[in-house]
């Protein structure tokens, strides 16, 4: 039996977006294990998750910032031990830390077993800070030489990954996401277009600085302040999420912008949306903004490398500069205006939502971890 080693920074990652991955490697009848930060679960998972889903657990006390040398040095050693003492054959790893942690501990370990990255958006990407080009694209280069296999998400990311030097025999991979669940694209689940002025808007994501919440609150002060009423629910958890709060207090927005916390039904979510507010800064896809297309909610989204893998201004969406609150104010009032525009973009949304779904990506994955399997004579 093939023993696969997951490795990432925070829990509740392989739950959210990796279940999928996790199926095709059980139907080889591979063994699943899980390592990373229990103590920090970013995404909402059931407490008996793991177990009914038959993955084992490894909790490691992994730090998010790189900067955290000494407590991360202390995890690669517990990661290295247990691929050895779990004799892992395959290391899939995933986020920044997670991935340079897991990569390192392979290469060091006594079993050395193949390495797939998935980089789920680099961090460093065109027109973006000089300190992340600084920091991470040193490391994901360097890094790459510990690579057996590099999986990307976006075209940008793919064309730069493809100058990596992976290990001897390592190849570079374009993946459509982690795939959308086939429940979205489903008829019956989706947002059913009301005809009416009161706009109900909707985030799920996790609360940071990067998903940039605080641009979409500030249109919805704009309009509120205007006389316009709209409400504004924002799911999901993080370590933004006091400092999310207390702009919302400062603002007088309590009426009207909501913190809901984590979700485990963003189908039921967005079936009752208006709108889906997708602000990020940096994306490498944007699975949440997705899974709202496939509802067939018209989204509002910023332009970055990952949403414009998907988004067509004025087709299957509104797409505004990141940070100009009153980009994201017009978009809402054209919305809002015209039953029909929510419909005609919902309807095209949900068309290039196929292109993304977990039929696609299973396809593509299917083929890595078959390739990985064959080619491993050890």
């Amino acid at each position: 039996m093939k023993k696969v080693l997951f490795v990432t920074t925070v829990g509740g990652f392989v739950s959210q977006f990796e279940m999928n991955d996790v199926r095709i490697l059980q139907d080889k009848g591979c063994e699943i294990h899980y390592a990373a930060n229990f103590d920090n679960n970013v995404y909402y998972v059931e407490e008996d998750f793991y177990k009914r889903h038959g993955i084992i657990q490894h909790n490691v006390p992994m730090v998010k910032s790189p900067l955290s040398i000494l407590k991360n040095y202390k995890v690669y050693k517990e990661v290295r031990n247990i691929i050895d003492r779990e004799k892992i054959d395959l290391v899939h790893c995933h986020t920044p830390v997670g991935g340079v942690i897991a990569r390192m501990a392979a290469n060091r370990s006594k079993k050395k077993p193949k390495v797939i990255y998935t980089a789920h958006g680099f961090h460093f990407y065109k027109g973006g800070p000089m300190s992340n080009w600084c920091i991470y694209y040193p490391i994901e280069r360097f890094m790459a030489k510990c690579t057996d296999g590099l999986i990307t998400i976006n075209n940008e990311d793919y064309e730069r990954a493809k100058n990596f030097k992976l290990r001897e025999g390592g190849n570079v991979y374009k993946i459509p996401g982690v795939g959308l669940d086939e429940f979205f694209m489903n008829d019956e689940n989706s947002y059913k277009c009301r005809d009416k002025e009161l706009m109900k808007l909707v985030s799920i994501s996790e609360l940071n600085k990067n998903k940039n919440h605080k641009v979409a609150i500030k249109a919805v002060k704009k309009l509120i302040d205007a006389g316009i009423e709209v409400f504004y629910d924002i799911y999901g958890k993080g370590h933004y999420e006091k400092k999310l709060e207390k702009y919302i207090t400062k603002k007088n927005l309590n009426d009207y912008v909501k913190l809901r916390g984590y979700t485990s039904k963003p189908r039921e979510i967005l079936k009752e949306a208006d709108c889906f507010l997708f602000p990020s800064i940096r994306e490498g896809l944007g699975m949440s903004a997705l899974e709202a297309m496939a509802s067939g909610v018209p989204v509002i989204s910023s332009e970055n490398r990952g949403t414009k893998e998907y988004m067509i201004d004025g087709y299957n969406g509104i797409v505004c500069r990141q940070n100009k609150p009153r980009e994201y104010v017009e978009a809402i009032l054209k919305l809002q205006s015209s039953s029909d525009m929510r419909m005609m973009m919902g309807s095209n949304a949900k068309e290039t939502a196929k292109r993304f779904s977990r039929a696609h990506s299973e396809a593509v994955m299917r083929k890595v971890y078959e390739s990985f399997f064959i080619a491993d004579k050890r």
